[in-house]
């Protein structure tokens, strides 16, 4: 027979231990017994189920093996930035979020705001008091951010008008109940009222609309300026801090009451509808396509010299999840090795490996060649 030394295609490889031999014995034994006749196709076969058996048993070492030696490798020896940018830019980006893609996310979103856990976990488990007085530190220790604020509370033109028009219904209001209980009196002021607009040649509503506008305008700006003069910082700051404390034990389910969720006219398929469309508008705009690249050149940078565990390790992936995970796939590996195709496939290997020149000259060299 053909050994290693008559070809040097034939690696010597070790012998498995006395227990993966018994494990991985061949199911043709009756093909290759003692004084039978070797066919091709004999060794072949035998030689196929010989493979599918010792990779079902080093199964499990081996994809170790596979993760620790992928995890050696440096990442820049196979991965550049550019093959990101087209990952990203040409692939992802390229492509609209298929429908059936976009009614998982809004089932999902549906499904987290409105879980029943929500009405027993207050806000403040979203929302930790340090981040909110951090939040209120910084707003008060900028000047620029505070008076935004203030004037955003106070000075704000659209609360003027607000302002303006609540004054006025009610003013209104009280002089109509009031003329209309003044009898002749009320008469008498209705028709002052209509004389005046006559002989003034304007409306009376639209004259004290006027006067309340300019007014309280002028006033909300005196209340602008003497907040942003007399609320210190920490002033502000204790101010927001004192707004959260308000809120911060209500539950979470609270958000739902700003939200709708009837079948025509439902919040949530607003949202994603919104968010969609501006993610259609950007996705392929040479703007988003600038950010993606230069922050692929960021993260390539810092890290292309860093091999592939150290970079799993950053996610952070490490071997205590995926220790897991190749116990969950051991199945699909076992599967895989006995389905038809990877036989095929190992049959078609050995039958071009046999087909060699080289071979078929060997063992007819030893008076071995298979028929």
């Amino acid at each position: 027979m053909l050994t290693s030394q008559d070809n040097p295609s034939l690696e010597t490889h070790p012998a498995p231990s006395q227990r993966q031999t018994a494990d991985v014995q061949p199911n043709s034994q009756s093909n290759t017994s003692a004084g039978a006749p070797l066919s091709l196709e004999s060794i072949i076969e035998a030689q196929v189920g010989f493979m599918q058996q010792w990779l079902r048993a080093q199964a499990d070492t081996l994809s170790v093996q596979a993760c620790q030696w992928f995890g050696e490798q440096p990442l820049c020896q196979y991965l550049q930035a550019d093959d990101l940018k087209r990952l990203i830019n040409d692939g992802l980006l390229q492509q609209p979020m298929s429908d059936v893609m976009r009614t998982d996310i809004r089932d999902i979103l549906h499904t987290v705001i409105y879980h029943p856990i929500n009405d027993n976990v207050p806000l403040s488990e979203l929302i930790d008091d340090t981040q909110v007085e951090t939040l209120a530190s910084y707003i008060g220790r900028h000047d620029e951010q505070r008076n935004a604020l203030i004037h955003t509370l106070i000075g704000n033109e659209t609360f003027a008008d607000l302002l303006t028009q609540t004054l006025y219904h009610a003013i209104n209001d009280f002089m109509e109940n009031t003329l209309d209980k003044a009898g002749g009196v009320g008469k008498l002021m209705k028709l002052g009222r209509s004389s005046f607009e006559k002989a003034t040649n304007k409306n009376l509503d639209e004259k004290l609309q006027t006067y309340l506008h300019r007014n309280i305008k002028d006033l909300t700006q005196r209340a602008e300026t003497n907040a942003q003069t007399h609320l210190s910082n920490d002033e502000v700051a204790r101010l927001l801090v004192m707004g959260w404390s308000r809120i911060k034990d209500l539950p979470i389910s609270e958000i739902q009451t700003y939200l709708n969720d009837e079948a025509d006219n439902n919040s949530i398929e607003h949202i994603e509808a919104s968010i969609q469309q501006s993610y259609n508008r950007l996705r392929l705009s040479p703007y988003l396509r600038s950010l993606v690249a230069a922050s692929i050149d960021t993260w390539y940078s810092n890290h292309q010299s860093d091999t592939i565990a150290a970079v799993a390790a950053s996610l952070p992936i490490d071997t205590s999840l995926v220790s897991p995970l190749s116990t969950a796939l051991r199945p699909i590996i076992q599967d895989a090795l006995d389905s038809p195709w990877f036989t095929a496939h190992i049959r078609e290997m050995l039958q071009a490996f046999y087909a060699q020149p080289a071979i078929k000259a060997s063992f007819a060299g030893h008076g071995d060649e298979p028929r």
